[in-house]
């Protein structure tokens, strides 16, 4: 197989690839994924987290989505067999979160932000709960850090378990880096949607939840850090936009019960009046036409007015 390609695809392509190390052959049981951009200062300390892990046969594949600081360098200075780098034209974390899973060799897929980390015996104890209880896919819980503190969540960000997928149309109750998935479960399901330029886990894990539960390891192993401007979630102040096309896409895409399409369709509609009479408010009357226009064409009902009753 030549550079650039992977077997199974599922992800999208690899044409994009500048470089691939191959790292080890053999038997591989969990491949961690960290996609990275920018992030010098901070991935050899995420890259160490899942080298230090033990009790699993482990690779990790690294994606340097298009980095223009010295996150190259950094990553080309670590030496381990069990490290795997490829570097793509800045495509966006969904496309690089793909292209690391399309590289993985291993039973199970484990991704890891380049800014957060993992605590010792993450792996080992999150492999041994899957084993345990059957579960395709889990997350653990989190430690928070913000500007270099631990800081606690509200609680609606504390992680769920089981079918929790009404309370997950509201927000992202997932988190990618604590998560474990098994890597035919998550070819199943698609991988994450790279037509979304954020909240691209939101609609993955609510596309999960349609099939069935997500698992939790009830430890915080994983540590989360937040509050920086270079995150996802600060360059995108209007979040709900891509929750709302990820909803819409949803509906008019998967197979889902009648509950579920009930949950989904109520969610959306609520998403989009309050996006929209934000727009109005602001004077943005096209944009807030587009998306009740792009909920509406979603809905069995389309004729639901814009606003409440």
């Amino acid at each position: 197989m030549a550079d650039g390609q992977a077997e199974g695809g599922g992800f999208g392509p690899l044409a994009q690839v500048g470089y691939i190390w191959p790292g080890r052959s053999g038997m591989v049981t969990v491949s961690a994924v960290i996609p990275t951009f920018d992030r010098a200062a901070m991935v050899s300390e995420a890259v160490a987290s899942v080298l230090s892990q033990r009790g699993a046969d482990l690779e990790l594949v690294v994606v340097d989505d298009g980095s223009t600081d010295d996150t190259p360098a950094v990553l080309a200075g670590i030496s381990d067999s069990r490290l795997r780098l490829a570097a793509t034209s800045n495509r966006g974390v969904a496309a690089a979160r793909n292209l690391g899973a399309s590289m993985a060799r291993g039973r199970y897929v484990a991704f890891l932000d380049s800014d957060d980390t993992w605590l010792p015996g993450k792996i080992e104890r999150q492999l041994a709960y899957m084993a345990d209880t059957g579960q395709a896919v889990s997350q653990t819980q989190e430690i928070w850090m913000r500007g270099g503190r631990r800081v606690n969540p509200r609680r609606v960000h504390l992680k769920k378990d089981g079918d929790f997928f009404r309370q997950a149309l509201r927000l992202c109750l997932v988190s990618p880096s604590s998560v474990m998935i098994e890597r035919d479960y998550l070819r199943q399901v698609g991988g994450f949607d790279e037509g979304l330029a954020a909240c691209e886990d939101y609609d993955l894990w609510l596309r999960m939840l349609l099939r069935g539960p997500i698992g939790l390891l009830d430890e915080a192993l994983t540590v989360r850090r937040g509050g920086r401007p270079d995150q996802l979630s600060a360059r995108f102040v209007g979040m709900d936009l891509f929750r709302i096309k990820s909803l819409a896409k949803i509906l008019a895409t998967e197979k889902m019960s009648p509950w579920h399409r009930d949950c989904m369709e109520e969610e959306l509609v609520c998403k989009a009046r309050i996006y929209a009479n934000g727009c109005c408010k602001r004077g943005r009357v096209d944009e807030a036409a587009r998306v009740w226009k792009l909920a509406r064409q979603s809905l069995r009902d389309p004729d639901v007015p814009a606003h409440g009753a």
